[in-house]
């Protein structure tokens, strides 16, 4: 059984599951939301990504991140996931993040989860 998150009960009063596939997108999200450092007895769990949104928007800035990111997800998700594609891409005050990625347990392909953090022009 998988926890949904965030964490809320189900119409019986237990405590709500998740699917498989979505259990692992709210586990993508939240390596990508969570900063190094954030997470007790695991200090170097995150991407940092948030960090990114206060810094200045750059194409450079995209491919470090990418950079960056692709690794994190191949540390803590890799026996669970395949990256297919991971895009980065700056755009104004936006970094926009583009993942596809298969599952392996099932090699079921999802296609194209958008992550959309705002940033300083």
């Amino acid at each position: 059984m998988n926890i949904d998150f965030p964490f809320h009960f189900d119409a019986l009063g237990g405590t709500a599951a998740a699917k498989d596939d979505d259990h692992i997108r709210e586990m993508i999200e939240l390596l990508l939301l969570s900063g190094p450092g954030e997470r007790v007895n695991r200090p170097d769990f995150g991407s940092g990504l948030m960090q990114a949104t206060f810094a200045p928007n750059s194409p450079e800035m995209a491919t470090a991140m990418e950079f960056n990111t692709r690794a994190c997800l191949q540390r803590w998700l890799g026996d669970l996931i395949d990256i297919q594609t991971l895009r980065f891409s700056a755009d104004d005050s936006t970094l926009n993040v583009v993942l596809t990625y298969s599952i392996k347990a099932t090699g079921q392909r999802v296609q194209n989860q958008l992550f959309e953090l705002g940033g300083l022009p």
